[in-house]
């Protein structure tokens, strides 16, 4: 019987990618990994050239990414068939042999692995190789402390009610907002509604080519690529400071 392994990759530079995870993939027979229909997938792009020539592919397309509202049935439903009939086909591999799964950032961290995670463990020792998160990379990419002493550190969601954003951004000291793509416009009016959109930054393609940093403010783009977060760095206590 052989494993599923999750390789994370981190935020987008293949050296930032972990020595463990760097020595499976090299080794791996089969190797899956995610990808938008028509995309290369941004998974399979940070290992390039290190795959091994006899290792065999498997490139899982999502159904749907933005054709169907996130919240809708439909989008679930179509997910959640993808999701089972992939868990299927690799636990079928794993029968005589290991599978490497890529996934970019931290597989348990908002990772697509998760999903077949759930349906693998009780079926084939499933194991996971933890990966630098995306929004990691982006803030050292930022060069900007992304919290001090006791701040506290919020993560939203870009697809939440724009009510929702903006109630929780306004209690919060350090913020990072995932999920932007055409979100962007909501998220800003948040931001403005919160009183924090001086202090926000947007990082695109962190640790990537392409890679742009720049505050939100000063821009007036409508969509930003799937590879973005927003930052709002924290103020808290920081070392020699006067309370």
């Amino acid at each position: 019987m052989g494993r599923v392994i999750c390789c994370g990759l981190g935020p987008g530079d293949p050296e930032l990618m972990s020595v463990r995870a760097d020595r499976l993939i090299r080794v791996a027979r089969h190797v899956a990994y995610f990808r938008k229909k028509g995309r290369p997938g941004q998974a399979r792009k940070i290992v390039e050239g290190m795959l091994a020539p006899y290792a065999q592919e498997y490139a899982m397309e999502y159904p749907v990414t933005t054709e169907l509202p996130f919240q809708s049935a439909e989008y679930n439903s179509q997910l959640a068939a993808f999701y089972d009939a992939w868990a299927g086909r690799i636990r079928d591999i794993a029968k005589n042999d290991d599978v490497v799964v890529l996934c970019e950032g931290d597989p348990f961290f908002y990772g697509s692995f998760m999903h077949l995670f759930e349906r693998l463990r009780e079926h084939v020792e499933t194991i996971v190789v933890p990966g630098i998160p995306g929004m990691t990379g982006c803030w050292n990419a930022a060069g900007i402390p992304i919290t001090w002493g006791d701040d506290v550190m919020t993560v939203l969601m870009g697809t939440l009610h724009e009510d929702d954003l903006a109630r929780r951004m306004s209690n919060c000291d350090a913020l990072v907002v995932m999920k932007t793509g055409r979100n962007l416009p909501k998220i800003r009016r948040a931001l403005m509604t919160s009183g924090r959109l001086g202090d926000a930054w947007l990082v695109e393609r962190g640790t990537m080519a392409g890679e742009r940093i720049a505050r939100l403010a000063d821009i007036d783009d409508e969509v930003s690529p799937y590879f973005a977060i927003v930052l709002v760095h924290g103020k808290g206590r920081r070392p020699g400071a006067v309370e």
